[in-house]
């Protein structure tokens, strides 16, 4: 609710086994799969989440074309067809959930439920993030990826480089550099 009222839209993938309401029925997202084929989309307008109720929210089931079988998501957007777009576009993003969550700040065990609590401790590490991409397109940049991590291979992403680089820029007590700015264009621009 807290989403909806401030604005903010989202599309999320969810379990097939997860219960709906839609003018007074309740059904599972399971019992649209047969309705829907490969390259379609099956969608239910103004329909309540789970046990709760949440909403009312658009219920989708996709099936891509490129895919084995149908997913399930729920949106507070009208239109099936820009959700299923939004959605496509999650890979773009995917690392940056990893990272807060178990390869990196590990958010997941913060417990916090407050809506507003939460989006602070998001907003404070969402620039702590991209200090540390910073910091990972600096060791490149500036040679310390050989000093901090194997140079027979590269597979650490640049949020993992950056933490490597800040710790050992810490245990060496050398400086650790801080010159970066957010550009209009919502990317980081060094100094």
């Amino acid at each position: 609710r807290v989403l909806f009222r401030s604005g903010w839209e989202y599309v999320l993938r969810t379990s097939k086994t997860t219960k709906l309401t839609w003018e007074g029925e309740e059904f599972r997202y399971d019992d649209v799969t047969d309705h829907v084929a490969p390259g379609e989309v099956y969608d239910v307008p103004g329909v309540l989440f789970t046990q709760r109720k949440y909403g009312p929210i658009l219920g989708l089931t996709w099936w891509r074309k490129d895919c084995k079988g149908p997913i399930h998501l729920v949106t507070n957007m009208t239109s099936p067809e820009e959700a299923c777009g939004y959605y496509r576009k999650r890979f773009k993003i995917e690392t940056l959930f990893s990272d807060q969550k178990s390869r990196g700040f590990h958010l997941h065990k913060s417990h916090l439920s407050d809506p507003t609590r939460l989006s602070r401790l998001l907003i404070a590490t969402c620039l702590a993030y991209c200090w540390i991409v910073y910091l990972g397109t600096y060791a490149i940049d500036h040679g310390w990826n050989r000093i901090v991590h194997r140079t027979d291979r590269f597979d650490l992403s640049l949020f993992q480089l950056g933490l490597r680089l800040l710790d050992h820029l810490l245990n060496e007590e050398l400086a650790i550099p801080v010159a970066f700015t957010p550009s209009a264009m919502g990317q980081i621009c060094v100094r």
